[in-house]
């Protein structure tokens, strides 16, 4: 699910771009991540799947996920049932036999899930006729369940996807509380009076390219979402916080969002206040940059302690310890260079590392690597050291 295209942010940057470092508090997440206990809804994706027999039925759903504004058209799966006065859920139930308050009691009880159309040509192939599959998954290399129209189940490649179009009831990876902005007039637009310059960027360090090997994301769960993270000492203690998220949904000037291998513009990642705050509470503590692939909520970190610490360690080893970075301006020039990380830091990470996301990696400069890639200047490090993709930083 190659998702990932430069977001471009015109106004409303001057609000973001001197956050302060304190470190965040935990927050409720509007969409909570999917219990390691979970059981994929296969009995609704059956549902739905024979619900799709109906004709009618299959054209609103058609009109619905063409008409939402959200990415890759998803649709919230409750939201969707129960919207103009529960016709999906009538219909659903019409051809399952089936009392719609048992559907929705079913639809409330289950985790939280979105539907659409996680491979575009799927999306852009299916009409509305009986050529379709409902399928459901939780993690990416989880092998899909699907079912047909006639309630005929299926186990599809986790790798590949069928040439049928498959509609996906997928745990919820979209923020629906938050109604997707329309593109505002960027350009020339024909009307009168000066045209205002957009605000200059924040100093501070920036992103202006990326690449990774793959998308660390399977195919059913859609476009993958790539965050960069900027983690560092908590406190006077030995724990390493994440200060700054960068991605889809960071907000301001912290946001991009990466669609396929390869990526290119602007995206800050901590500003120029941000680091000397952070230098002056934490002298000698460095700041790592750290990539994901966020599985769940956005801009929160959830993923395996011991894959992770095994990462950090390996990593570590390998560059003795020159894994992270911390701005080395002059008067003459700008840079963000590398400097040491904190081995101890890494050894109590638990407070924020959780569980689903996949780890990227840690970046390191190349310097540190010994060898380069042409238009990129620090490394991605994954497990076992393995090279996931590289990213070029600079300090303005």
């Amino acid at each position: 699910m190659l998702k990932r295209s430069l977001a471009v942010a015109v106004v409303l940057i001057v609000a973001c771009t001197d956050r302060t470092v304190t470190p965040p508090d935990e927050a409720p997440l509007l969409t909570p991540p999917v219990s390691p206990s979970a059981r994929p809804p296969v009995e609704l994706a059956k549902i739905v799947a024979k619900g799709l027999k109906n004709a009618a039925f299959r054209a609103y759903l058609k009109a619905q996920l063409d008409a939402s504004p959200y990415r890759e058209h998803k649709l919230q799966f409750e939201t969707f049932l129960t919207a103009n006065n529960g016709r999906a859920l009538r219909a659903i139930a019409g051809e399952n036999g089936a009392n719609p308050d048992a559907i929705a009691r079913q639809a409330k009880e289950a985790i939280a899930l979105e539907v659409y159309f996680p491979v575009a040509e799927h999306a852009a192939a299916w009409n509305g006729d009986e050529n379709v599959l409902v399928a459901t998954a939780l993690t990416d290399n989880e092998a899909p369940i699907a079912y047909d129209p006639a309630g005929r189940r299926q186990v599809l490649d986790p790798q590949r996807p069928p040439t049928t179009p498959v509609l996906a009831l997928v745990p919820v990876e979209t923020d629906f509380s938050v109604r997707p902005a329309r593109l505002g007039c960027i350009d020339f637009c024909g009307g009168g009076g000066d045209v205002m310059p957009p605000p200059p960027p924040a100093p501070g360090l920036y992103m202006t390219k990326s690449h990774f090997v793959q998308d660390f994301e399977g195919w059913l769960k859609g476009s993958p979402e790539f965050e960069v993270h900027m983690l560092g000492q908590k406190g006077a203690s030995d724990s390493l916080v994440d200060y700054q998220c960068a991605g889809e949904h960071a907000g301001g000037p912290y946001t991009f969002d990466q669609n396929n291998l390869d990526w290119s513009g602007t995206a800050l990642l901590f500003s120029k206040t941000q680091l000397d705050q952070y230098n002056a509470a934490h002298p000698n503590q460095n700041l790592r940059v750290f990539v994901v692939e966020d599985d769940d909520t956005a801009c929160q970190i959830k993923t395996d302690v011991g894959r992770a610490e095994r990462l950090f360690q390996v990593v570590d080893s390998v560059y003795r310890n020159l894994t992270a970075g911390n701005d080395s301006s002059t008067a003459i020039i700008r840079a963000y260079k590398y400097a040491r990380g904190a081995r101890s830091l890494w050894q109590a990470i638990s407070s924020f590392f959780k569980t689903n996301d996949d780890l990227v990696g840690n970046a390191v400069e190349d310097d540190i690597v010994g060898t380069t890639y042409p238009g990129f200047n620090w490394f991605v490090k994954g497990d076992n050291n393995i090279t996931n993709g590289w990213i070029n930083l600079v300090m303005r």
